[in-house]
């Protein structure tokens, strides 16, 4: 037997897992065990195993996945020499840094406009706009990965548009202080516990990435292992050079790992032929579903001339030429219709990737959640506060997006071509055999289990060695990059955010030690997260996710607001999370991101049904399966995901443009003077205006939003502040 490609990952609940049999049906399992030499109602996967065969094929006739080579030696030599000097680069800048917390957190608001563009890319194109990217877009299609380089990429433009450089000219250390300015310490401490959990998140999620090489290539390191040595050699240099070291790695890590990530993508790209599967040639019994078929392979007049077409409901009267290809067959039958590198109906259409179910609410929910939710980002906002000038602020953003957009989506290409090499039509796939499903026509083996590895098996089994390798380091660049950003990032908003409005004993003396210790609990529950979910591209959504619900409205309120109102700003962030988390928990998830469309697309699988042939074989009639009599116990697919996403931040800006309209004529509750609800100035942001003006004449707009442009002749001097 043979099947049609399923668009779903394995599924855990499967009862065959738990008990090791083939198929948990035991009357399904009997007829099996009737007619299948070797094989009894006990037999297990492992006494299978043993015998030097597999479900897959016993029950369906699939030989069983080949297995694939180990990575060659030196790919696990060249990713190590890269982390060794990144890490030696960063450790090295702690020279830089001179003692001084404005040198650390800010990197002395000195950065150029090449360095800001690079590094800000960096923390763009990170382990999950690569290696999160091409691994959707294997294991589904083009979209569910193109939608993280398209949404990260998306933010940049928004942010240089919008906010890069408002928030240069307002002389914060971090995001937070930026709230502060205008709301107040309650506000600001909310923002940093909202901006600390998202960052989370993002480390987790980079980590994953960077471990999953590691461990890969260091076949005798587990994953959760390799994820924590990758917490631990990020987590080194990051707290000893701050935003320099960050700053110059990422450069140095841009340098090699985005020519490498280029390179490897469009050679692929140009040289893979074919791009994407094709149309499957079949096996002795496949029936062709249209002339086109039949015509492309030769093929011949099937013995039956009943089987009907699922899809259309015409006949299929032409089958696989077995005199012209052999009796062992040529592939699975898994693509009734050749695959593509892009389906552009996928993001138009729910039904555009039929007969597979589509992701469309949550895909469209992930490029707003990135695009906006990014926004809020610490590492992005503090590169652009460490820029130089407002203007290369915004220009690097710009320059950032393209370079997004020109590494990220090209490895969405490279999901068809690993499909070509380890997709369901190959060798190497593996299937559940306990699984069923109608649209499909498929009685067993109705499942295929996407290789978690398989883009880094395309790396060091069919790229060029070179290329392969200089991808792999620059997977591994990516991830670094990313990671020591979150991890500065956390360290710096926790001692400079949180223990001091906390009534911590946090002086400028201490600034430095308290942001470097403070950045070992985050770097470890990072990690922790990460080892649980072992995901990349799911967790970068949640970390935007939690910052969009929360306080991405009242960043916009700080600049485009009259008169910021501190009641405003708490009770959005309140409302908006609030939401968040109510529907988090009331809205329908079933755990597979695809919303309850009423077509036929849109039902998971069930278990086996029938142990008679698939619908479409070149079998008689009563051997093969009918649906009608025989059902396939499927659910449908019911997962709002992604609209929770979306309603929380509208909620949160309603209410924020309520009270501020409210309060037009006057604040509803005249907070106190000098309380945590009144808006107060951080070191370095009583006048950096005049830095402004000095490195960018034409800029004379200081863009602090309203009357709080006066307040700049405050009495928080800039100040250096030193270890």
């Amino acid at each position: 037997m043979a099947l049609t490609t399923s668009y779903l990952v394995a599924l855990g609940w499967l009862i065959h897992q738990a008990t090791g049999q083939c198929i948990a049906d035991e009357t399904i399992n009997a007829e099996f065990a009737s007619f299948v030499d070797g094989y009894s109602t006990t037999t297990t996967a492992e006494d299978l195993a043993a015998a030097g065969t597999c479900c897959q094929e016993t029950i369906c006739g699939i030989p069983c996945p080949e297995e694939v080579d180990a990575p060659g030696k030196g790919y696990g030599i060249t990713v190590a020499v890269f982390v060794a000097i990144s890490a030696l680069i960063g450790i090295a800048t702690v020279l830089c840094v001179k003692g001084k917390s404005e040198n650390y957190f800010v990197a002395g608001r000195s950065l150029p406009l090449w360095v800001v563009a690079a590094t800000l890319a960096s923390q763009s194109i990170d382990s999950n706009a690569i290696l999160g990217n091409v691994d959707l877009s294997y294991k589904f299609h083009f979209f569910d990965g193109a939608v993280l380089p398209i949404g990260l990429g998306l933010s940049l433009i928004l942010n240089g548009t919008f906010l890069a450089s408002k928030i240069n000219k307002d002389g914060a250390l971090t995001l937070p202080d930026v709230y502060a300015k205008r709301y107040g310490k309650v506000v600001e401490v909310l923002v940093s516990i909202c901006t600390i959990i998202s960052f989370m998140f993002l480390l987790a999620g980079n980590l994953v990435g960077m471990g999953t090489i590691i461990h890969y290539l260091y076949g005798g390191i587990s994953l959760q292992g390799a994820i924590w040595v990758s917490a631990v050699v990020v987590l080194a240099y990051t707290i000893t050079g701050g935003l320099f070291s960050v700053a110059y790695t990422d450069v140095f890590q841009a340098t090699i790992g985005w020519l490498g990530c280029i390179t490897l993508a469009f050679y692929m790209i140009h040289n893979a032929e074919p791009s994407a599967p094709p149309q499957s040639i079949g096996f002795v019994g496949y029936s062709y579903p249209d002339a086109e078929a039949c015509e492309l392979y030769d093929g011949v007049e099937c013995d039956n001339q009943d089987i009907v077409n699922a899809v259309d409901g015409t006949l299929r009267t032409c089958c696989y030429n077995e005199a012209k290809y052999g009796p062992d067959g040529v592939d699975n039958g898994a693509y009734l219709y050749a695959d593509a590198p892009v389906i552009g109906a996928a993001m138009t259409k729910a039904d555009g990737l039929t007969p597979f179910p589509n992701a469309i609410v949550f895909n469209w929910a992930t490029i707003f959640v990135l695009g906006f939710g990014n926004l809020a980002a610490l590492d992005f906002q503090a590169r652009c506060m460490a820029s130089k000038t407002p203007k290369v602020a915004v220009m690097g953003c710009f320059i950032a997006a393209c370079l997004t957009f020109l590494v990220g989506i090209p490895f969405s290409y490279l999901g068809a071509i690993t499909r070509t090499f380890y997709g369901p039509d190959t060798a190497r796939a593996s299937f559940e055999t306990d699984t069923c499903s109608t649209i499909l026509e498929l009685p067993t083996c109705a499942l295929w289990n996407p290789d978690s590895l398989a883009f880094l098996k395309l790396l060091t089994h069919e790229a060029p060695p070179v290329l392969g390798a200089w991808c792999l380091v620059g997977i591994v660049a990516a991830s670094m990059s990313t990671c020591d950003g979150a991890i500065l990032a956390m360290g710096t908003v926790f001692s400079h955010n949180i223990m001091r409005n906390l009534g911590c004993c946090v002086t400028p003396k201490t600034l430095l030690v308290i942001a470097r210790v403070a950045s070992i609990p985050f770097a470890v529950g990072a990690a922790a997260i990460a080892s649980l979910h072992k995901s990349t591209g799911y967790l970068l959504v949640v970390a935007f996710d939690v910052v969009l619900a929360s306080v991405v409205v009242p960043l916009f309120g700080c600049f485009y607001t009259k008169k910021p109102s501190p009641l405003a700003a708490l009770l959005s962030i309140l409302a908006g999370a609030t939401t968040r988390v109510i529907l988090e928990f009331t809205l329908p998830k079933d755990g597979f991101l695809i919303a309850p469309f009423n077509k036929p697309e849109f039902m998971n699988v069930g278990t086996a049904a029938s142990s008679l042939y698939p619908s479409f074989f070149d079998q008689p009639i009563e051997d093969r399966w009918d649906p009608s009599t025989e059902q396939c116990d499927e659910v449908r697919f019911n997962d709002w995901s992604g609209a929770d996403s979306l309603i929380s931040p509208v909620v949160g800006l309603f209410v924020f443009v309520f009270v501020q309209f409210l309060e037009r004529n006057g604040p509803l509750i005249a907070f106190k003077e000098g309380g945590l609800f009144v808006g107060y100035l951080k070191e370095g942001q009583g006048d950096l205006d005049k830095t402004c003006e000095k490195n960018e004449e034409s800029d004379s707009e200081r863009g602090q939003g309203g009357d709080y442009d006066t307040q700049q002749d405050g009495d928080a001097g800039k100040e250096e502040v030193t270890e």
